[in-house]
């Protein structure tokens, strides 16, 4: 009986804590990687690292000098191989951070080849390899799928024209930084979250001093909730057409200011000088390359030729391009090709067929294609996004309803410049008011601090 009793009292409380490290491994994935997951891979790692990096073939030999110090000081035979040397290792709260030292032989493309077996050897989910700077690379490790249930991280410090928007697959943020990457493409097909991003991504800027230009041909059943924060609207192909003629003849109005100062862009003018920022947003861009008649053909002309001189010129002048849409391939027509050369920053949903997914990556990561065509259709907002350096990152975005993002709007209504170039084309906003009475002045933030 006594020994009954002892189970029970030890018993219980066991299957109460693993009860609840099961429940919090399913609902609260933080909670048991920092109570349960990170213990554990650290101590793998440490009493395997070795071993591993000598399997995966992350080794060399050493030096002659170091052979010689190990045979002749230490008075041993065998002289091991050398691994990668860790510089700082730390535990996140959804994974791990190891700084490697590579030693001579070794670059860092050896090490990203054996993420997989490294990932397996420890038993995490992922392990990412970022070079920091020459000679070290940071292994990041998270234990569990971060992109299941997105939870952006705190304290993502955001510059003066920077916007976070996802969560990277390594567990830091995706962030939209119009002064690094002035231009993007956005691709996904139906029910990829391609909305979804647009929504994170509008609502991030619109807390931002910048000015807002939508061009939506649906009729605006995209960009119409977010007029209180637009200073100008087109949805039509015609009136497409004259709003992207407004800002080219904004652009060229700011380059004579430009050239009048002796400077190369507008942070470099003086703030009571400077310009507000103009971020252009252009969905479903495959509606400006539809033609049905030669006045429309002529006007598909004057529209594509109009964005790609945005598209090569408008960053000096604080123009940027937001570019979204179902597809893209060259037989949309003309310019397909010359826009998208200038568009560096890159985000792909689900597609439909293999031609987008190259179009939108294939040219900056080949290998990120294979990826793309695997993003399952039970998990919207997944998308793979790179640059032209050539990386690229799994992502995926919150979830932000329509209404939200445009509360977010209404509320920084307050922030919305007034554009006199494109003041036409200034949207209605529920109220029935079509334009603000004055002005918001704004003051520039300084590009010193991105």
């Amino acid at each position: 009986m006594t020994d009954i009793a002892t189970l029970w009292e030890v018993g219980l409380p066991l299957a109460g804590t693993a009860g609840g490290l099961g429940y919090a491994k399913v609902r609260a994935p933080r909670v048991f990687w920092s109570l349960a997951g990170l213990p554990v891979a650290t101590t793998r790692f440490a009493m395997t690292y070795r071993s591993t990096m000598d399997v995966c073939g992350l080794t060399v030999q050493p030096s002659r000098f170091r052979a010689f110090l190990v045979r002749n000081l230490a008075r041993r035979p065998d002289v091991q191989p050398v691994p990668p040397k860790v510089r700082r290792f730390r535990g996140t709260s959804t994974g791990l951070r190891v700084t490697l030292r590579l030693p001579a032989g070794l670059e860092p493309a050896d090490v990203m080849a054996a993420s997989e077996r490294l990932r397996h050897a420890w038993g995490v989910h992922s392990v990412n390899v970022v070079e920091t700077k020459p000679g070290f690379v940071e292994l990041r490790m998270t234990g569990y799928d971060v992109l299941h249930r997105v939870r952006m991280p705190r304290g993502v410090v955001s510059g003066p024209m920077s916007v976070p928007v996802a969560l990277r697959e390594d567990g830091t943020a995706f962030v939209r930084d119009y002064l690094k990457v002035p231009h993007a493409l956005t691709l996904g097909a139906n029910q990829s979250g391609k909305s979804m991003y647009q929504r994170n991504l509008i609502a991030g800027l619109a807390r931002l001093p910048v000015a807002l230009v939508g061009i939506d041909c649906k009729r605006g059943v995209e960009h119409r909730g977010y007029a209180p924060r637009l200073s100008a609207l087109a949805i039509t192909p015609e009136e497409a057409d004259g709003l992207l003629d407004g800002l080219v003849g904004e652009m060229e109005d700011r380059f004579d200011l430009l050239s009048e100062h002796g400077v190369g862009d507008i942070w470099a003018l003086p703030e009571h000088l400077r310009p507000v920022p103009v971020v252009v947003l252009v969905d479903e861009v495959a509606e400006l390359f539809l033609v049905a008649t030669k006045k429309d053909e002529e006007r598909r002309d004057r529209m594509v030729t109009q964005l790609i001189r945005l598209g090569q010129m408008a960053r000096a002048a604080g123009i940027f391009l937001e570019v979204c849409g179902q597809r893209f391939g060259s037989d949309l027509g003309k310019g397909a090709t010359a826009l998208r050369a200038q568009l560096t920053g890159r985000v792909v949903h689900r597609v439909n067929d293999k031609q987008t997914a190259e179009m939108g990556v294939g040219d900056i990561a080949p290998d990120a294609v294979v990826t793309v065509l695997t993003i399952p259709p039970d998990r919207p907002g997944v998308a793979v996004a790179g640059d032209t350096s050539g990386g690229w990152s799994r992502i995926r975005t919150p979830e932000l309803s329509a209404a939200e993002a445009a509360a977010i709007c209404a509320a920084h209504a307050h922030l919305t410049p007034d554009l006199p170039a494109v003041a036409a084309y200034r949207p209605a906003t529920p109220d029935g008011i079509g334009t603000t009475p004055e002005p918001v002045p704004l003051v520039k933030p300084s590009p010193a601090t991105a």
